[in-house]
């Protein structure tokens, strides 16, 4: 790979793409370089603006071989005051069309939709509540394909919509917790090509208590009288616990009064959970799920547990890794705009097979080798690219 042109490669070749936010007489440095150092800085262990500025001055010689620093490395506050000023949704259509660039196609893949809140990004000086992202991550491939900023949980109901209307997802399966089981969410999915597995709880009215008591049931009557399919999984430790996971799937939704309403729907599920650990001490939870698809229980328990992907190999590693509920930056677009520049670190490491350790390992070797980093820019190199 030729570091000069490193710039118009990769992830880097869509920064070209993000629109200016600065009159043309402030505009002291590239916006391109602004965004390359403050990724660069972030991948190599970097934080916040002041770890920007410190990682362009320890690398000035090296990033000079392919970026034009004639007016030398950004100042930390100028890293704050640009990337606090860059549109976050046209950033973010940066990011997904550079996604989508790596051909990373969902089709018959499952997308996990799921929310985090970065908890330290609130700001009592201006009443701002800390920043929440919705993000679709692809389990089959760890990557990150979008996000949509809100500043409450609770508008997750209309992040989920905004969310699915940035992507592709014809002939992918969309997974969302309970709080994304809406109607209008149900039929976007639908209308763009794909299926949906919902969770259900008590924000649902009547729905969650009716599958509740279609299971029981059916399970009063050893499910003879209903059609359905069954699958078990036992993990057991050398720590002594014990778990039996189980899996009950129908489609028998005739008595269902409000299956017109929700588009596409055909099959409902249980998963219960037993687990038993020490002498006995034994425990079980049961959850309930619809979905448009028509699929067994095997199937149905591994989609399931495949969206708790994104907790923990998503959120996790976002807490873990990269230490963002730590963070402090509160301006303005400044916390969104890391948060999708951590997202795109994710994804290079994420896709860099090579070393075969963690997020952590990666960038502390990219930090410390500039050969291993070159590696990880490698690895988000569009497939029609070449080094």
């Amino acid at each position: 790979m030729n570091t000069k042109k490193l710039r118009y490669l990769g992830v880097f070749a869509f920064f070209e793409a993000v629109p200016e936010p600065r009159v043309e007489r402030t505009r002291l440095h590239p916006l391109p370089n602004i965004l390359i150092i403050a990724l660069l800085a972030m991948i190599c262990v970097g934080e916040g603006w002041e770890d920007m500025e410190e990682f362009g001055l320890a690398k000035e010689a090296w990033l000079g071989t392919f970026l034009d620093l004639r007016n030398g490395i950004p100042s930390a506050d100028t890293f704050r005051r640009v990337l606090s000023a860059v549109d976050p949704k046209a950033f973010n259509a940066c990011f997904i069309a550079w996604v989508q660039a790596l051909s990373v196609g969902t089709s018959g893949k499952l997308v996990a939709i799921d929310g985090k809140t970065v908890r330290h990004s609130f700001d009592r000086a201006t009443g701002r509540k800390a920043l929440h992202v919705v993000s679709a991550w692809i389990a089959e491939n760890r990557l990150t394909l979008g996000q949509v900023a809100t500043e409450a949980k609770s508008n997750e109901i209309t992040a989920i919509p905004q969310l699915l209307a940035l992507l592709d997802i014809r002939g992918a399966t969309i997974t969302v917790d309970a709080m994304g089981c809406q109607k209008a969410i149900a039929e976007k999915v639908i209308d763009q090509g794909a299926d949906y597995i919902m969770g259900l709880k008590g924000n649902q009215g009547t729905a969650h208590k009716e599958v509740e008591e279609f299971f029981t049931d059916a399970h009063a009557k050893d499910s003879k009288d209903v059609e359905h399919t069954f699958h078990e999984t036992v993990d057991g430790s050398e720590h002594g616990r014990l778990e039996v996971r189980r899996a009950w799937a129908s489609q028998e939704l005739d008595w269902f009064a409000d299956l017109p309403k929700w588009k596409g729907l055909r099959s409902i599920i249980m998963i219960e959970r037993e687990r038993t650990v020490g002498a006995g001490e034994t425990s079980i939870e049961r959850r309930y799920y619809w979905s448009s698809h028509v699929v067994d229980a095997e199937i149905f328990a591994a989609m399931i547990r495949g969206h708790w992907g994104i907790e923990n190999q998503l959120h996790w590693c976002l807490d873990v890794g990269f230490r963002e509920d730590e963070s402090r930056i509160r301006t303005d677009h400044g916390p969104e705009n890391l948060a999708l520049l951590r997202k795109i670190a994710m994804n290079l490491a994420k896709s860099e097979r090579t070393h075969k350790k963690g997020i952590q390992a990666k960038r502390k070797l990219a930090a410390w080798k500039d050969a291993y980093l070159l590696k990880l820019l490698q690895a988000g190199l569009p497939s029609n690219q070449g080094e």
